[in-house]
């Protein structure tokens, strides 16, 4: 009797109920418990193989020579070989995607930069700010305004008035769809002026063909254009930092010329972002890793010699920086009328 009266009760949905509920309490709690210990197991251990830097452009560049000499320093401090990989395409959409859809386990990362939030392109199916997670910031930095010597400007103001007074006689060459494309139309907008624009490449085909007397004006980093700049090839006009930069003391910044509105500051920059999903202890390992590195003046120096600022920050930082950066670019793209190519 006792046994046939106990077995409706086993058998009652709100007893069934109550024991899977505590099934799932105890399994939850126990998943907690394991996460809580093996977290910092996980970012003891981590890395425990080489770490893969995604840079989604081509090799050579600028920034790619900004992630190598990063990846060099941090292969020390991490105890494991950081190894680049590019992956160029589709404005940076093919790397990032990669490392979008990669394990969020830390060994793969992206070397992410400022045209990668312009709005021109994809980002291989994921949003920065879904699909990823701020390691990171670098580096940043703000560029030169220069003409060639058959230039007669001696100034911004100079330069406007000619371009005024012979529509369409200048020209100004960039590489596309990067800062100094998005500089050099903005500058033509907010001026009134008609200046002709050749796209390029890459920076380095402009200003080859600046040294040839082929092309008037270039925007470009202080690194690639003071050597020409200091004997005499090239003639600077304008900086776009919010000061005027240590190389060129005697180059106005644009604010002091009279066009605030091509101060960006920055105009550009390059942070490390992870898989979303990534354990935070691995985040913060890696993040750490960044801000050693440049804390150090041997790194601190490389940096400025290729005309690039250090960035460190905490991970709530970059995630702050690049939020702000997402709202803030799309806009000044497309008021300076560029679209993807």
């Amino acid at each position: 009797m006792m046994l046939s009266s106990a077995f409706p009760r086993l058998r009652s949905p709100d007893t069934g109920s109550r024991l899977a509920g505590r099934a799932g309490c105890l399994l939850s709690a126990l998943l907690s418990l394991a996460a809580a210990f093996c977290s910092p197991a996980a970012a003891q251990s981590f890395p425990d193989h080489p770490v893969k830097l995604v840079v989604p452009f081509i090799a050579g560049g600028p920034v790619d020579a900004l992630a190598r000499i990063a990846a060099q320093d941090l292969s020390h401090r991490l105890g494991q070989a950081v190894v680049i990989e590019n992956q160029s395409g589709a404005g940076g959409a093919i790397g990032t995607g990669a490392v979008a859809h990669a394990s969020p386990d830390g060994h793969t990362l992206l070397f992410a930069i400022s045209s990668q939030v312009y709005g021109l392109y994809p980002q291989g199916g994921q949003d920065f700010l879904k699909g990823f997670v701020p390691v990171a910031t670098v580096a940043a930095w703000s560029h030169v305004l220069v003409t060639g010597l058959r230039t007669p400007a001696r100034t911004l103001r100079e330069l406007i008035a000619h371009a005024k007074a012979n529509p369409g006689a200048l020209t100004f060459g960039y590489g596309l769809n990067t800062p100094p494309q998005i500089l050099g139309e903005t500058l033509k907008s907010v001026a009134g002026v008609d200046i002709r624009s050749i796209p390029y490449r890459g920076g380095a085909q402009a200003i080859a063909d600046m040294l040839g007397d082929r092309l008037d004006l270039n925007f470009g980093t202080t690194a690639t254009l003071l050597p020409l700049i200091r004997e005499g090839k090239l003639r600077a006009l304008a900086y776009t930092g919010a000061s005027r930069s240590p190389e060129l003391p005697d180059v106005p910044t644009v604010a002091e010329a009279g066009y605030p509105q091509l101060a960006f500051d920055p105009d550009a920059w390059a942070m490390i972002l992870a898989p979303a999903d990534t354990p935070r202890p691995v985040v913060e390992r890696l993040n750490q890793a960044v801000r050693d590195c440049l804390r150090s003046p041997q790194m601190l120096a490389r940096l400025a010699a290729l005309g690039y600022a250090a960035r460190p920050g905490s991970p709530e930082e970059t995630a702050a920086f690049l939020a702000a950066e997402v709202v803030k670019w799309p806009p000044i793209v497309k008021a300076a009328g560029i679209k993807a190519e």
